[in-house]
Order: structure tokens, then sequence, then C-alpha cells
């Protein structure tokens, strides 16, 4: 079992220039209004329409992301009040949080089209796995897969060595992920991400679960949230199917907190080796 590691506190100073230092984004104007609208006593799905509307590549691009396999739509969503018809509002604006998120971050390139490609798929296979385990809403769950390691990116742009950083985080059996970059940066990409989350107006418990997802012993602890304990288990059962369907057997992460999550849960080994099955074919339609 990886240690349990008291969490690393920042003064108000402290949290300002790592802020600056790190260049996060602020939240984008389009997300802001359109979580203005969810928070309203009665969402209209013709506002957000209108909203989206104004970015035709996003409007796509979210249309091609609805109509994927990963949700089973029984009819073919043409227009954007169409996706939330058949998604639900809640849902499509989950969705568009996912689109919005990339063209703020603003990091493309080999390795991170490879990061990109593994949080769409994380976040998309935690919404069916979410709705399949009724373990937590499918929309928190597709939001919290996406952040879950957002702060990523953004280190990659502010440290010119992290690709080597998580390279010898992805190899280290005996400690934490987070250790790595500690170590050699002084932070690590769950406080990033985490610092994002809130400035961007997520939820404290995806907030929290974000900042700790790595710390897989706070899913035996009796003061953490369930929901946190929930979005942890299905990140790592969906990031166990990306390995599977990628040939790769091994998984350090999994091999840290595996069992912790099955326990969470309520599934067994088998149950979750049909569950990475399904999410393949998904994989391999989608593709």
């Amino acid at each position: 079992m990886v240690p349990f590691p008291p969490p690393v506190l920042l003064n108000e100073q402290g949290l300002d220039a790592l802020v600056k230092s790190i260049e996060i984004p602020p939240r984008p104007r389009l997300l802001a209004e359109v979580q203005q609208e969810m928070a309203s006593d009665d969402p209209d799905p013709r506002k957000i329409a209108r909203l989206v509307s104004k970015d035709v590549a996003m409007s796509a691009a979210l249309l091609k992301m609805a109509n994927s396999v990963f949700f089973g739509l029984k009819h073919k969503a043409e227009t954007i009040e169409q996706a939330a018809a058949f998604l639900g509002l809640t849902q499509c604006s989950s969705l568009l949080m996912g689109l919005i998120t990339r063209k703020a971050i603003n990091a493309e390139g080999p390795l991170l089209d490879r990061f990109w490609d593994v949080s769409t798929k994380r976040s998309l296979s935690m919404v069916r796995l979410a709705k399949v385990l009724r373990t937590c809403a499918p929309d928190v769950a597709h939001t919290f897969g996406l952040f879950c390691d957002i702060g990523i990116p953004l280190l990659m742009k502010r440290f010119p060595d992290y690709v080597d950083t998580l390279e010898q985080a992805n190899a280290d059996c005996d400690n934490l992920f987070t250790a790595s970059e500690d170590n050699k940066h002084n932070t690590n990409h769950t406080i990033i991400g985490s610092i994002l989350a809130d400035s961007w107006g997520l939820s404290n418990e995806v907030t929290f679960a974000i900042r700790e997802h790595h710390n897989y012993g706070i899913m035996q602890e009796s003061m953490t949230p369930k929901i946190a304990k929930s979005l942890i288990a299905l990140a790592l059962v969906a990031e166990r199917a990306i390995q599977l369907y990628e040939g790769l057997n091994h998984h350090v992460e999994w091999e840290k907190g595996g069992e912790l999550a099955l326990d969470v849960l309520n599934i067994s080994e088998e149950e979750m080796i049909g569950l990475c099955d399904e999410l393949h074919v998904i994989f391999s339609i989608d593709n």
C-alpha cells in the first residue's frame, strides 16, 4: 500500500506565485456563460444553443461527440438543441466543457495528442461506467475524467523536462505518482488541476477528488466523501480499460489502487474485465 502523505499546503503568497508561474488560464467566457445558464432555475436549451452556435467548429465537435457510440442515442442529433434533448442538458453541457477546456489550454503536439486522446476516452468511459454501476451522476463522472489530469499539459508547457518526470512517475511502483513531480518541480499536476478546477467554478467534491486522485489510500478513509471515492475508483477502471485496449498489461497505478477501486465499486476482478471488454468494443467502433 502506498503511504498516504499529508497534503501540500501553500500560503496565499506562494499560491499566487505558483499560479502566475504555471500560467493557469482564466475560465473561458463561453464556459462561464453556459455555467451561469445551467445554474438558473430553468435552464433553456435554446439559450445554450445560441451561445454555442457562435463557434461553428465548437458546435460541430459537440454534435460529433454527442452522437458517439458512448451514448448510444437512438436518433442522431442534428442540432445542439436536439443533443440537449436526447442526452439531457446537463450531460450536453458537460461535453461542451471538455471541448472548451482543450481550446483554452491550447497545448498541442504528438505527446499532447496522446494526452487528449486518453482524457477523452477516460471521461467518456467514466460516463458509461457511472451509468452501469450507478455510482454517481454521469456528468460529474465526465467532468472529473476530463479534469483529473488537466495539470499535465500546463506543467508540460512550463517545464521543458516535465516529460522525463512523467516517465519516471509512470515507472515508480513504490511511491505516489506525484512524488516525482514534487521532487523535481516543487508542485504536481493534481495541485495545478485542482487550482484550475476551483477557479473555473467546478464543485468542491470534484476539486477535492482531482487534488487527491493519486492518493489511493483515501478510498479507505471514512472521512473521504463518497463521491470522491467513486470518482477515483471509476477513473482507475477507465484507465485500466484504456491500458488493456492499447496492449499495455503492466499498469502501475492499477497495481497501487486497483483492489481499493474494486472494493469501492463493489465489483470483482472478473466483472471489471467484462466492463473493460465492453469499453473496448466502443473504442474500436468510435475510432
